[in-house]
Order: structure tokens, then C-alpha cells, then sequence
């Protein structure tokens, strides 16, 4: 049987820092991305893709209210936002990595699926809105913001801004599992858990309702993978390996770690929560629960079989 990889893009893929956002930076950086791919694809690999939605679901939650403001329109629900980004981000990975596998004439069907997953509305990360969305502001702009709306604001951990900060709860059911898994061991690539999925619950037994939230994308791959019964797991990010002391004098670049290892460096604080912390934490979830190994790198990395920081049973 051929191998199944899980690949989770990350913000990077789709919009880097210095970024406003503009589609045609968005299409070339997916298009940078999925040229990555071509590494597992020619070695027939089958995958599927979850990504991020950080900044594009910030920015529309924006452009309702900005909407409101001036035209009295509705604004819309966080769970309602995730789902048009879902749908506009996968959109622009199925279109370049389609231009892509036509450049290198191959030949895969390309299937994004609007897919909702299942939360608890008691999970405790309702009471600590932790997961950043939207763009980098100033202290002094995110007060104001904060002050007008009521939204909480967190400073980035890498120094650069402050961004608005939602619930994120633990992502416990991915809807339409077996469809996902079918249609990926058929051939077909497939764009999944967009921004970690819409975030839903069962406000009664039989009746599921959206609820506001954005859950990690990569939990959600991650869990996605082991469903799915993934062999690999890759989470792509914008640095090629895992460090500990990052930024610090003595940084160090991490090859290959245990899961035992990867605990103890959680546990000395080595990975922020909202930058390498949830990644890690993602990883551990994937090869505690029956995968092979986790690879946390850069898209650029993919094509070095010793590319990235690897994560493997002890």
C-alpha cells in the first residue's frame, strides 16, 4: 500500500509577515508551497492538506464589522468566518497545486471539502482565549480595538505586535472521517480542516450548531492523521527545525527527538504557546497515538529526506 501523509500548512504558505495580503501574494506563496509537494507526489505518496486560517479569518471577522459600521450589514459568527475561509483558502491551493502537477504533467484530482469539527462547549479554553487571528497591531491600536469591541488582545512571542486572541478548544470529532480517508487512499488529494476546521457542538443530542472559536490547525491535522491511519505527519512552519534556547545565545537546532525528549523541553518552557508549542504538542498527540514520526520544518525542506525536526517513538 502506498504511504498517506497528513501535511499541515501553516501560515507561511499563505501569507508571510511583511505581507498585506493581496491575492496575488497569497496564490504565489500556495504556489510555493505545493511546488514543495512534489517531493511525496512523485514518489506516490497519497496526501491530504489541512492549513491555517489565522490572518484570513482575523481580516474577515474584520470586514464584517467594518460592514456593520457603515452599512448595517449582519456581522457574522467566528464559526461562519472559519467556514469562508475554508472554502477561499482551499480554493487557492487547489488552483496552484492544479498549475503545478500540469507544469510537471501529472495528473491528480484536487478536493476540497468544507468539514466541520466537533467540540465541547465546557472545554476551559473558552474561559482563555489563547489562538491569535488577524493582523500585527500596535499596543496602542489593540487597546483602542479592545476598549471599542471588547476583544482581548495578546502580545506576539516573537516581538511582532499584538494580536486579537479567540477561544481555541480541542478538537474531538473531524465529520466525514471515512470520506476523507476513502478518497485519499483513491488518489485523490485532499484540502481538509481548513483553520482547524468550523468549530461545532450538539446544543441538543441530535442538533449540531456552530459555536466561536477557531481550533489549532494543527491539532486538528493531527488528528485528522491518526484517523485517517496517516504514516507520516508533516507540520510546516517558517523555521526548518524545531530549536531549543530559540534566540537565545546557545540556540539550538533539534534533528531528531524523542517523545520523551519532546516532553521535557515542553515542560522546561522551550516552545511558546502561540508559536511552537501547539505544533509540538500536535506532533506528540500523532505518534503517541500510533503513527510513525512527525516532521515540523519548512515547505523548502521537504524534498531532504533529513530536512526539519523529526519526532519518533522512544
Amino acid at each position: 500500500m502506498k504511504k498517506l501523509a497528513v501535511i499541515a500548512f501553516g501560515g507561511n504558505a499563505l501569507l508571510r509577515g511583511d505581507q498585506v495580503g493581496t491575492i496575488d501574494e497569497q496564490e504565489a506563496n500556495v504556489y510555493e508551497t505545493c511546488t514543495q509537494l512534489l517531493h511525496l507526489l512523485k514518489r506516490d505518496y497519497d496526501i491530504v492538506i489541512g492549513h491555517g486560517n489565522g490572518p484570513q479569518v482575523g481580516n474577515v471577522l474584520l470586514q464584517h464589522e467594518a460592514g456593520h459600521k457603515i452599512y448595517n450589514i449582519p456581522v457574522q459568527p467566528i464559526d461562519f468566518c472559519v467556514a469562508e475561509t475554508q472554502g477561499s483558502i482551499g480554493y487557492m491551493i487547489e488552483q496552484q497545486l492544479r498549475n503545478v502537477l500540469e507544469k510537471e504533467q501529472m495528473e491528480r484530482d484536487i478536493i476540497t471539502l468544507v468539514t466541520q469539527v466537533e467540540v465541547d462547549k465546557n472545554d476551559p479554553a473558552f474561559q482563555n482565549p489563547t489562538k491569535p487571528v488577524g493582523p500585527y497591531l500596535t499596543k496602542e491600536d489593540a487597546d483602542k480595538y479592545s476598549a471599542e469591541t471588547g476583544a482581548k488582545f495578546a502580545e506576539d512571542p516573537r516581538g511582532r505586535g499584538w494580536r486579537k486572541v479567540v477561544a481555541s478548544p480541542k478538537p474531538l470529532k473531524i465529520n466525514n472521517i471515512k470520506s476523507i480517508q476513502a478518497l485519499a487512499r483513491a488518489g485523490q488529494v485532499v484540502v481538509t480542516v481548513g483553520g482547524g476546521g468550523i468549530p461545532v457542538f450538539h446544543v441538543e443530542p441530535n442538533k449540531l450548531q456552530g459555536i466561536d472559536a477557531v481550533i489549532d490547525k494543527d491539532l486538528a491535522s493531527s488528528l485528522l492523521a491518526t484517523q485517517i491511519g496517516a504514516d507520516e505527519f508533516y507540520i510546516l512552519t517558517d523555521v526548518p527545525k524545531v530549536c531549543i534556547n530559540f534566540h537565545k545565545p546557545d540556540e539550538k537546532r533539534l534533528d531528531i527527538i524523542t517523545v520523551s525528549e519532546a516532553k521535557q523541553y515542553m515542560a522546561e518552557g522551550h516552545f511558546a504557546e502561540g508559536s511552537m508549542a501547539p505544533k509540538v504538542r500536535a506532533a506528540l498527540y500523532f505518534v503517541e497515538n500510533g503513527g510513525k514520526e512527525c516532521i515540523i520544518t519548512s515547505a523548502d525542506q521537504l524534498a531532504d529526506d533529513k530536512g526539519g525536526t523529526r519526532i519518533v517513538r522512544d
